[in-house]
């Protein structure tokens, strides 16, 4: 499913994927691939503009690092002609790095790396790939991560970023952040090529999708590990600006929101936030015009979740 919502600036979003149902770790898979990696943009300038832009950003902050992450690379879902069967969805992953990120999707002439219409029509007819994927494919465009958390007294977790973070400072997001490539032992592809490589690396890379959200709840809210429950896959979204993807999930958590407040003042990563609300459906309405776009993606994602429970 794919859905478009217009409004201002970075609050524009579309849902690249919708799992209402939510798919549980055994429907999902990935393929990691250099298939999928970014394609270099022929115009010569505007790969030069990358390191130009990244020399810059490290200069003006001497703790910028780089490190690589995962490219969205697009999907694959399949339903089954059995009713019985259940809803199976394969991620299409490759590799980036923060650098090539900062230099592309965040550059300042981000839309000048995006295939453009007529190309685009081209394109479409030489390969079996999603007209998304195509238009993004000059982009770095790593996969990120976030999560709707239920407490046990039903309210949604919402953080304020810190104003001191790179991207959409002071707005209101949920936890997430990004699967990491370190944490199953990628580097790059090497020793990843061969057919006896790609299954073992692929089961575990499609394992660090589900444990990286729930690092990253942890970390960023302080809810310690045994009070959530396994993540369910619900989408992704992508943010219009800077093409920036992320996959959301649906997490329950056993504590109630005022058990988490207290955790929360000693959150690993609470430094990139500046509070930490737990809100109702209503609440999270009024705050989603003052989310990334990526995020109210994910609350789209959520509100679509909520309607399949009610219809079922």
């Amino acid at each position: 499913m794919e859905e478009k919502i217009s409004c201002d600036g970075g609050h524009e979003f579309k849902l690249l994927l919708s799992c209402p149902s939510g798919l549980s770790p055994s429907q999902v898979s990935v393929v990691f691939n250099e298939a999928y990696d970014r394609i270099p943009h022929p115009d010569s300038s505007l790969e030069q503009s990358i390191s130009e832009i990244w020399d810059a950003r490290v200069q003006q902050s001497s703790s910028l690092y780089n490190g690589t992450k995962f490219r969205y690379g697009g999907y694959n879902f399949n339903v089954g002609n059995d009713p019985k069967q259940q809803p199976h969805v394969s991620l299409q992953l490759g590799l980036t790095d923060y650098r090539t990120f900062v230099g592309t999707n965040l550059s300042p002439i981000w839309e000048r790396y995006l295939v453009q219409s007529e190309e685009l029509h081209i394109t479409l007819h030489r390969a079996e790939t999603s007209n998304d994927c195509i238009q993004c494919q000059h982009t770095s465009s790593p996969l990120g991560n976030g999560a709707l958390v239920e407490t046990s007294d039903k309210k949604i977790l919402v953080l304020q970023r810190s104003n001191k973070v790179g991207e959409f400072p002071g707005y209101f997001v949920f936890p997430g952040g990004h699967p990491e490539p370190q944490e199953v032992g990628i580097i790059s592809h090497d020793g990843f090529k061969e057919l006896n490589q790609c299954r073992p690396i692929n089961s575990k890379v499609s394992q660090e999708m589900f444990d990286s959200i729930v690092r990253e709840v942890v970390e960023e809210i302080g809810a310690p590990a045994d009070s959530l429950s396994s993540p369910i896959f619900i989408g992704i979204s992508r943010r219009v600006l800077n093409v920036r993807p992320t996959a959301f999930f649906f997490i329950k958590c056993n504590l109630q929101s005022d058990e988490i407040q207290q955790l929360y003042s000693s959150a690993e990563d609470g430094f990139e936030s500046t509070q930490l609300y737990a809100v109702s459906m209503s609440d999270l309405e009024n705050m989603a015009s003052k989310m990334p776009g990526c995020h109210r993606g994910g609350f789209a994602l959520y509100k679509l979740m909520e309607q399949d429970a009610n219809n079922s």
